[in-house]
């Protein structure tokens, strides 16, 4: 059922008894900091909850522990208005909330595809035995189908029975770099809950967004559906971009061989309405804390309900993207003039500046990022890798100590014998190659998301290659 932002179910008294729903958001990372913040932002009295004191002192003194275009300012408003606070207590949490948002990580198993609920498991638990009156969990991390029933049977095992603690879900949709306007101007809501005392609450939990776009003249719609339905949502929509990334990737492959270009072809696919243009740009493939897992998940949860070859596909769909990797190094490889051997290219004493760590740009987040798995590809085939990034920097050298780090764009090119640019920072696709020439000792540059403008850096006096499309 798709509702409008005016359609509202009738008003509910919070168990508080204040005015507007307090929220709690268990888990601050990316997700949970966001939503709480935002949510602030709204009007909303809001407690962000984790187990990790350094993050909880960091946000507490108004630093965001990531990086998030508009965040910070707002979390520093919101701290200095009283709306907003954050604790590691699960006590003051639960005496706290109405509505509890379940934010915590659901990363991929150490021994399996599958995703690992640890921490979806221990938060609810310790939340419910705390709780002393009645009040709503909500799930908004990514699981596999057939959590929140689990969630349900968690919190009926921990909770006082007296209390009648109700479970709803309703998953989040957040971009890296866009990730404000997600939480305040969403393209949908997507609510399952069981009883209309939950469905109220959680209404009352979004009003601020619903009134905020009623402001804006815009319309939210909200889709009230089941608990499988809700929890797939997610997954399903990450599955079909990761689908779309690797589908473009793999056209890429064959305009190689075919010599076909694959950013026109990209384009002339764009126009068709039933494709669009959006997640067709080919390069180097996708990657962060969501896609690669989340598909990885969805395959392993969908054997164990005996529907694994529904999506045997998205097994290919993930071989096709880590090719793209494979296929970065193997350019350079032939940019340079290196010889193949059965380790694969000999790229010793070869000085090479890689451009991005992130797994996209405005954002720091280098989990899964293919950029900096290229960069260790380099390494380990013999390069000496210099590394610049403008805002992934930090998170990059503990996850990748082995390569150097440079200060600027210009410090990681100087006196480099091949230059990859691997994630499409601004900064990059606006650089300019004349000057970078003058720095370079070779003007040989892997293009690694097809976003340089390849004739200038052709006027410049450079030798492009990028994925999909003729040497330049």
């Amino acid at each position: 059922m798709t509702l409008p932002y005016a359609s509202q179910p009738a008003p509910v008294t919070p168990p508080s008894g204040a005015a507007r729903p307090r929220l709690t958001f268990i888990g601050t990372g990316y997700l949970g900091a966001t939503y709480a913040i935002c949510y602030a932002e709204l009007g909303y009295e809001v407690i962000g909850f984790d187990v990790d004191v350094d993050k909880i002192e960091k946000l507490s003194k108004g630093e965001v522990p990531f990086h998030e275009p508009g965040l910070d300012e707002m979390l520093r408003r919101n701290l200095a208005a009283g709306r907003l606070r954050f604790t590691t207590s699960y006590q003051e949490t639960a005496d706290f909330g109405d509505v509890h948002f379940i934010c915590v990580g659901t990363p991929q198993r150490a021994s399996g595809l599958g995703a690992d609920l640890t921490y979806v498991e221990a938060s609810v638990s310790n939340l419910a035995q705390h709780l002393s009156r009645k009040a709503l969990i909500v799930g908004k991390s990514t699981v596999p189908v057939g959590t929140a029933e689990w969630v349900e049977q968690l919190v009926a095992k921990h909770a006082r029975p007296e209390l009648a603690v109700e479970v709803a879900w309703s998953p989040e949709f957040l971009q890296e770099g866009f990730a404000v306007d997600d939480v305040m101007r969403p393209n949908r809501i997507v609510v399952a809950t069981k009883t209309e005392w939950s469905n109220s609450l959680l209404h009352a939990a979004h009003k601020g967004v619903f009134d905020l776009a009623a402001t804006e003249d815009r319309e939210v719609p909200v889709v009230s559906t089941d608990f499988a339905t809700a929890e797939l949502v997610k997954v399903a929509a990450n599955s079909f971009l990761a689908t779309k990334i690797s589908f473009i990737n793999a056209m890429a492959e064959v305009c190689e061989v075919a010599g076909g270009d694959i950013t026109q072809l990209a384009r002339a696919l764009g126009y068709d309405p039933r494709i669009g243009n959006r997640f067709l740009q080919s390069g180097v493939g996708f990657g962060g804390g969501c896609l690669p897992k989340d598909i990885r998940a969805f395959q392993a949860r969908a054997q164990e309900l005996g529907a694994g070859e529904a999506l045997r596909f998205l097994h290919e769909v993930d071989l096709i993207n880590l090719r793209r990797r494979q296929r970065v190094l193997n350019l350079a490889a032939g940019l340079l003039g290196r010889k193949f051997g059965p380790a694969g290219p000999d790229l010793s004493g070869a000085r090479i500046a890689v451009l991005g760590a992130t797994f996209k740009p405005n954002s720091d987040d280098v989990r899964d990022a293919p950029a900096l798995a290229v960069a260790g590809m380099l390494a380990r085939a013999g390069a000496a890798v210099h590394v610049y990034d403008p805002q992934g920097m930090e998170n990059a050298k503990r996850a990748l100590p082995e390569v150097e780090y440079a200060k600027s764009m210009v410090d990681a090119v100087a006196d480099a014998d091949l230059v990859c640019v691997l994630t499409e920072w601004a900064e990059f696709r606006n650089a300019d190659p004349v000057a970078l020439g003058e720095v370079a000792a070779n003007k040989l540059i892997v293009d690694g998301r097809n976003c340089l403008d390849a004739t200038a850096w052709k006027s410049a006096g450079w030798t492009l290659r990028a994925l999909g499309r003729p040497t330049v």
